[in-house]
């Protein structure tokens, strides 16, 4: 996190974003981390909404980097996510905003079997690809970058838990594209770091792609749950590769 940059606007400091609020303000930032209450449990804390299709805000952190971790939860149909991405990259650039970063999510790509890249072409074809593509082309259209993340774990999100004795809509045989939380935060200073170089989107995904029945019967082991079953055993891998950030000098350091 060695960089010239010291000012942070995290909207969204949900599990993600508020352990990225902490490890910036540890390091010496100034950092405001917004939700939609205006009760704050942090110092940190803004609350940023809209009301009425109406912005509400407390955000004032002038030539901040801006970094959007809204869960991906917080985007379906009933939603305003769009609107409330629209706003923050309105208001970031009246704060003279040092860059805008998007927490996009790898479900922007098909889900047939394939080696997914940077590269890959988007099919579009389904409401939660169009959404993740839109809110995508609405950062790059104002100079920002995009990070595709992997499947989330670290401190309270353990996949053995959330999958135990649940029957999983894939096969056994598909691969696993998973990111620690951890590895999630240090991409994204990364990329403030280079800010002006290097590409405008990057996958952050753990280079272990284990097959989902060898990865959750461990997950399940170590934590007591009961195994997943899943609908099929057909051998059809969609794998996607988080190896280009790596040219930023990044590297993954949390085992999935």
């Amino acid at each position: 996190m060695e960089t010239k940059a010291n000012k942070l606007v995290v909207l969204g400091a949900g599990w993600l974003g508020h352990a990225l609020c902490v490890q910036a303000k540890h390091a010496g930032w100034e950092v405001q981390g917004t939700h939609q209450s205006v009760e704050h449990s942090d110092d940190f804390q803004r609350q940023f909404t809209l009301v009425n299709n109406k912005l509400k805000h407390e955000v004032d952190l002038r030539d901040a980097y801006w970094v959007c971790a809204i869960p991906p939860r917080s985007r379906n149909t009933q939603s305003n996510y769009p609107e409330i991405l629209a706003s923050a990259l309105n208001l970031a650039k009246q704060l003279n905003s040092k860059g805008f970063i998007l927490c996009s999510s790898t479900g922007v790509y098909d889900q047939e079997a394939g080696v997914y890249s940077e590269s890959s072409e988007i099919s579009c074809t389904n409401e939660r690809q169009i959404k993740l593509y839109d809110a995508e082309e609405q950062v790059l259209e104002q100079d920002g970058k995009v990070l595709r993340l992997a499947g989330l774990l670290g401190p309270n999100r353990e996949p053995g838990r959330f999958v135990a004795g649940k029957e999983l809509n894939t096969s056994s045989q598909q691969v696993v594209n998973m990111v620690h939380q951890q590895d999630v935060i240090n991409a994204i200073f990364s990329v403030i770091e280079n800010f002006n170089t290097g590409q405008n989107i990057y996958n952050v995904v753990n280079p272990s792609h284990p097959t989902k029945a060898n990865y959750y019967e461990l997950k399940c082991a170590q934590h007591g749950g009961e195994m997943p079953t899943f609908i099929s055993d057909e051998v059809a891998e969609r794998k996607v590769l988080g190896s280009a950030i790596e040219a930023l000098g990044f590297s993954y350091q949390h085992t999935i």
